[in-house]
């Protein structure tokens, strides 16, 4: 049974106006039966019988939409045979060569068959790169089909909110991901496509062809770079030092930032904030802003007091700074994704996304955009309200 969790409850309300109520208990329920007809597409993609599971979670987010995740899988975890994977190992004839099978490749060793007569060793190399560009393409082709097809069935979606279907884990969890496979020599593969319901519902309605709809999509298929680069390096020591206990003025990261470099996407930075940190007597210190000793109350106010301060200051900061970035090509986009401290019932955002394209980012540096028109051109994402 695939694991389905709603990942946010109602925002109390939006800048533009009061969210739509939604039905919890119906979206959980579309949620349980879309997670499973994604699974069974992906099966199907494979084969009932070289089909290796994969659970499929599932969040709602209002305002912003559903997101599918699978888990990110790298082919050195299964046995390999020409472009099919297997979870387990075929057997084989009597007299045959013992088989065996490694990250690398297929290898055929030295056996004696049962007249004595010795075989020659062979080998037969499979190319796994060549292996996870299919498998990552099968994966695509059933999240494709799946929005086209059975996007809709999430009926409580606003025609501004989105499918997305992807193998990222979120903040912190994808560092561990990511370095797990640093530590067993594997490349980290990036996939999602996203689709809106605007877009479902004119498939749907005849208004667009599915071809159409297929060129709306925003996939990404790309492999973490793990060439480190300089002005990269720079940008996260930038960040972590204006973000120190003795810098900032709000929030204040103790954790070096990370991030991955996505060929033909850009780059993303993680980062976690906090605002304070607590006594052995239970009392809070928030260095920032010179205060000790604050009981819960006190410093959930403060937090909330805090948090528009650093969202305007990580935004210019990001502009500001972004721009030192080099290495990205001009559509390539500059990602921060941001864990904001925790202050359960303050009303602040669990996270925070800020993204921009290269393109702007260059333009205001020699002074083709003005700070307020590179400032407008950047997205921000919020999470869920805590």
């Amino acid at each position: 049974m695939k694991k389905i969790v709603i990942a946010a409850m109602m925002l109390l309300s939006l800048a533009a106006g009061a969210q739509p109520k939604i039905d919890e208990a119906r979206m959980q329920r579309d949620m349980e039966i879309t997670g499973n007809i994604l699974s069974t597409l992906i099966k199907q993609q494979f084969g009932k019988r070289n089909f290796f599971p994969i659970e499929v979670q599932a969040g709602y987010l209002p305002g912003y939409g559903v997101t599918y995740r699978l888990p990110s899988v790298s082919l050195s975890n299964f046995f390999i045979q020409g472009d099919v994977f297997l979870d387990f190992q075929m057997p084989e004839p009597p007299d045959a060569p013992t088989v065996s099978y490694n990250s690398y490749g297929r290898t055929e060793s030295v056996t004696k068959t049962g007249k004595g007569r010795t075989k020659t060793n062979r080998a037969k190399t499979i190319n796994t790169d060549s292996a996870q560009t299919a498998y990552n393409e099968k994966l695509l082709e059933a999240a494709k089909n799946f929005i086209a097809d059975y996007g809709d069935l999430l009926s409580q979606l606003q025609p501004n909110e989105k499918i997305i279907i992807t193998n990222r884990a979120e903040g912190r969890n994808f560092q561990f991901a990511w370095a797990g496979n640093l530590l067993d020599n594997r490349k980290q593969n990036i996939l999602s496509v996203e689709g809106t319901k605007t877009n479902i519902s004119q498939f749907r309605q005849g208004k667009i062809t599915r071809d159409q709809l297929m060129a709306k999509l925003k996939i990404i298929n790309s492999e973490i770079s793990e060439e480190l680069q300089p002005d990269l390096e720079t940008l996260s020591s930038i960040f972590s030092r204006l973000y120190s206990r003795d810098l900032s003025k709000t929030f204040f990261t103790d954790d070096n930032l990370y991030y991955e470099r996505l060929k033909d996407f850009g780059v993303i930075y993680h980062m976690q904030v906090y605002a304070s940190h607590q006594d052995e007597d239970g009392f809070f210190n928030m260095p920032t802003v010179r205060q000790n000793d604050l009981d819960q109350a006190t410093r959930d106010k403060e937090v909330k007091r805090m948090y528009p301060q650093f969202e305007n200051n990580i935004k210019e900061d990001f502009l500001e700074y972004g721009k030192t970035v080099r290495s990205l090509k001009d559509d390539e986009v500059l990602m921060l994704e941001i864990q904001l401290t925790r202050c359960s019932g303050c009303a602040i955002p669990s996270t925070v996304e800020l993204s921009v394209k290269n393109s702007v980012l260059k333009d205001y540096a020699s002074g083709k955009l003005s700070k307020e028109a590179a400032l407008a051109k950047i997205n921000i994402k919020k999470g869920a309200d805590q």
